[in-house]
């Protein structure tokens, strides 16, 4: 039997809770099934959330932050994927790759499926407003899946409709630009179909303000800045998000944060498959249970990983997100000498778990990111004396009071991107960020490593060059 490029799996959720962060298992999909009611439908549209769960747990580390120059491995890591991927020795042999691969295709094909099961079934939704929020969450869903394909893979397959496997095997790589194309359109029906939801909304769910917020950044990676200020703008003038006073609450899993996070992967601390680990591979393997609380849990020291001295040197001796994002811990190495470690900050260890289940959300769309990149956009127009300001709300909410009306373009489009390094870090920004500003080669060449033009692209999966036929990117083999 020929392999798809993407998994035809089906799913079964539960029945629709009133709390969406009370995420469903994945199980199996009766493909029989009539769906009868609007809570089926809306099961079936939180099923397209859950690859994006398993993505955030470590794959998206891995193709992002640990190839930056925010991360490295700690000693005792011996795990070769991510070695590869810091020493940038990808191949098309690479799990991770592969894992990014299959778990966006999985959610694009239930997404896929879902709006499929809405269009042909003749179900009358008696909430047109909540079948509104749905067609907006799924349009926003898949646009997110293709945005990390295209900027990790570059043209990728593009499926909008829920295929067999047959057809699969056809389907070969779209432009870049193609891609681009459904990314906009899909935004831009989430959007539309938001703006017709009411007041739907639930916390944790994708809504209007994260679709535009999204629909900025596409368009600033793109290099269309005058779009992206017109999205960024809509948020900011929206009236529905802020900057918290304290940074340190936005990662607090004991509140989670719907204020300053436009849209973050949701887990919960009540079940395995909910909850997600970042505490055990972030803290120093030598440490225990000093930093996670759970000295009965085995740390997972074969993937873990630090912050690169690069980065803790980046910081000024004033600015507060020091302490939020760097912890320090001081304890014996693996030879027994006493030695100061440090390690990511900003996910915290369990609340309330007895096992090491953790349940801080992972953010995909803040608040100051959208200050940022609003503030970019209007720089890139030259407006930079408009820009100014909405790099000062960031920057005065770190503790930063140095006076920075006076830049010009050039220096502002550096501090901007000092700022979003320090503001994201750990958050899977900095490596796309490098990408989006042509900085990723004399960055990386600078710390000693070995990179080439090519690599700015990553490996697209063996299985799917030799199965599905798939060209694959220049600089690997098969």
């Amino acid at each position: 039997m020929k392999k798809i490029f993407y998994p035809i799996i089906a799913l079964l959720l539960s029945s629709c809770s009133n709390d969406f962060l009370n995420l469903y298992p994945e199980t199996s999909l009766n493909e029989s099934n009539y769906y009868k009611t609007d809570a089926e439908f809306v099961s079936l549209v939180n099923g397209s959330y859950i690859p994006m769960r398993n993505l955030a747990k470590t794959v998206q580390w891995d193709v992002s932050e640990i190839k930056s120059d925010n991360m490295d491995l700690q000693p005792s890591n011996t795990n070769i994927e991510q070695s590869r991927n810091d020493n940038f020795l990808m191949s098309s042999a690479s799990i991770v790759h592969k894992s990014l691969w299959d778990n966006s295709y999985k959610g694009i094909y239930y997404v896929n499926k879902t709006l499929g099961a809405m269009a042909s079934t003749g179900y009358v939704w008696t909430n047109e407003n909540l079948k509104a929020r749905s067609l907006g969450e799924l349009h926003f869903l898949r646009a997110l899946y293709y945005f990390d394909l295209v900027r990790q893979f570059g043209g990728v397959p593009l499926v909008v409709t829920a295929i067999n496997s047959q057809e699969a095997v056809g389907v070969k790589r779209s432009s870049i630009e193609e891609v681009y194309t459904q990314i906009i359109s899909d935004l831009t029906l989430s959007t539309d179909n938001f703006a017709n939801a009411g007041d739907t909304h639930e916390n944790g769910r994708a809504s209007l303000t994260a679709a535009n917020g999204l629909l900025g950044k596409v368009y600033l990676t793109k290099k269309d800045y005058t779009n992206a200020e017109k999205h960024l703008k809509t948020v900011i003038n929206s009236g529905k998000h802020a900057l918290l006073t304290n940074y340190a609450d936005v990662f607090n899993p004991g509140k989670k944060d719907y204020v300053e996070t436009l849209f973050s992967v949701q887990f919960s601390e009540t079940l395995a498959e909910l909850a997600n680990t970042f505490i055990f591979f972030n803290a120093p393997s030598t440490s225990k249970g000093d930093v996670t609380g759970r000295p009965a849990v085995n740390l997972s020291v074969n993937i873990a990983i630090k912050p690169s001295n690069d980065l803790l040197n980046a910081f000024s001796p004033n600015d507060a997100r020091y302490a939020v994002s760097i912890g320090k811990w001081t304890g014996p190495d693996a030879k027994n000498v006493v030695t100061d470690f440090f390690y990511c900050n900003k996910y915290k260890g369990p609340q309330n778990a007895i096992l090491g289940w953790s349940g801080d959300n992972f953010p995909i769309l803040r608040y100051s990111d959208i200050l940022l990149m609003y503030a970019e956009s209007l720089n890139e127009l030259n407006k930079t004396s408009e820009a100014i300001p909405y790099v000062e709300l960031v920057r005065k909410r770190a503790g930063l009071i140095d006076d920075i009306s006076g830049l010009g373009k050039t220096e502002l489009t550096s501090l901007i991107e000092k700022e979003r390094r320090l503001e994201f870090c750990f958050e899977n920004q900095r490596w796309y960020d490098l990408i989006r500003t042509n900085r990723a080669v004399p960055v990386m060449r600078a710390l000693g490593k070995t990179i080439e033009n090519y690599h700015m692209l990553s490996p697209i999966p063996g299985d799917q060059v030799l199965i599905n036929k798939i060209d694959q990117n220049e600089g690997y083999g098969l």
